[in-house]
């Protein structure tokens, strides 16, 4: 799935590019977009998802303006978790990779439960081949 964000002038350092904690508010964008942005939730209910992990690998520097395009892909699927892989585009040049580890949790007990079998359905179809 891809998503777009804009690139705003607040959005730079002193060096005058990007700044690095804004690429993981670009990656939530693609996440947030991959995980509720449809017309029903997947979610089991009294529950939620925490990231676990967050990994970001910087390509190449952003500058402003411009916009950005998020890739998502489900990567791997687990008992009570899954990996989404990311990929962030500058200009048709990628400018940054991410992999997160997203748990599902229980919203009373805040601990780890399994992935409802509804849920890897649906996260199956967008996983890589």
């Amino acid at each position: 799935m891809r998503t777009t964000d804009l690139i705003r002038y607040g959005d730079t350092d002193r060096q005058g590019h990007v700044n690095n904690a804004v690429f993981a508010t670009f990656f939530e964008t693609g996440r947030v977009t991959f995980l509720f942005d449809r017309n029903s939730s997947i979610l089991p209910e009294g529950t939620m998802l925490v990231i676990a992990r967050l990994v970001i690998d910087f390509r190449s520097e952003l500058n402003w303006p411009g916009k950005v395009e998020i890739g998502t892909r489900v990567e791997g699927i687990s008992n009570r978790s899954f990996t989404l892989a990311q990929a962030l585009f500058h200009n048709g040049k990628c400018a940054a990779t991410s992999e997160s580890t997203i748990v599902l949790i229980d919203e009373t007990t805040r601990r780890s439960t399994p992935l409802t079998e509804e849920l890897v359905n649906a996260l199956a179809q967008w996983r890589k081949s």
